[in-house]
């Protein structure tokens, strides 16, 4: 089922990164840049939710999907992450946490998945609250100004993208202490 309707959603995600970096070198106004930032990473972002929900409803839920869609949520949060650290508006530091941990868990679900262990690293609610967090975080660091005069998206943005960094190393330990039985069981 490469070619559903929900599969081509989860592509849009990875499609929409050059899209977002490609409109902070477009010779348009930097608030205009920021805005047209901001609405295309809410829209891709809410794919995430939409292509799931239309997977189930549809019956066109696969394999392939249920792998593409972590990793274009991830291309999508990594991609912008650094577009912010280029930007100087969030801080090397949490994209170096978001991004290891990313990169980490990938791995180590990989492997799980190849002794036959991937029920022990399984998408936990905190992995979903982390996601939530930067979700809603980064699209307040890409606008960067204020919502109705009152929101500075920049200090709501950055104190959500560090509390992402903190859930970030949380749902790291949770996923590494699940899968201690088993690494100390296959490193014997």
């Amino acid at each position: 089922m490469f070619w559903t309707i929900p599969t081509l959603m989860t592509w849009t995600r990875i499609v929409a990164i050059p899209l977002i970096v490609g409109v902070f070198y477009a010779p348009i106004d930097p608030g205009m840049r920021n805005l047209i930032a901001t609405v295309m990473f809410v829209v891709f972002a809410a794919t995430d939710w939409l292509d799931g929900y239309l997977a189930r409803k549809l019956n066109q839920t696969s394999s392939f999907g249920a792998f593409l869609d972590p990793v274009a949520d991830k291309f999508l949060v990594c991609a912008s992450l650094l577009v912010l650290v280029h930007l100087q508006r969030a801080d090397v530091f949490v994209a170096l946490i978001i991004i290891g941990r990313e990169i980490a868990i990938s791995a180590l679900r990989e492997w799980m998945a190849q002794i036959g262990a991937s029920k022990s690293v399984a998408v936990h609610m905190i992995g979903k609250v982390k996601t939530t967090v930067q979700m809603v975080a980064i699209p307040f660091l890409l606008y960067d100004g204020r919502i109705l005069g009152v929101i500075d998206t920049g200090v709501w943005g950055t104190w959500l993208i560090w509390a992402s960094a903190v859930l970030t190393v949380w749902s790291m330990v949770y996923y590494l202490q699940k899968a201690l039985p088993e690494i100390r069981a296959r490193v014997k």
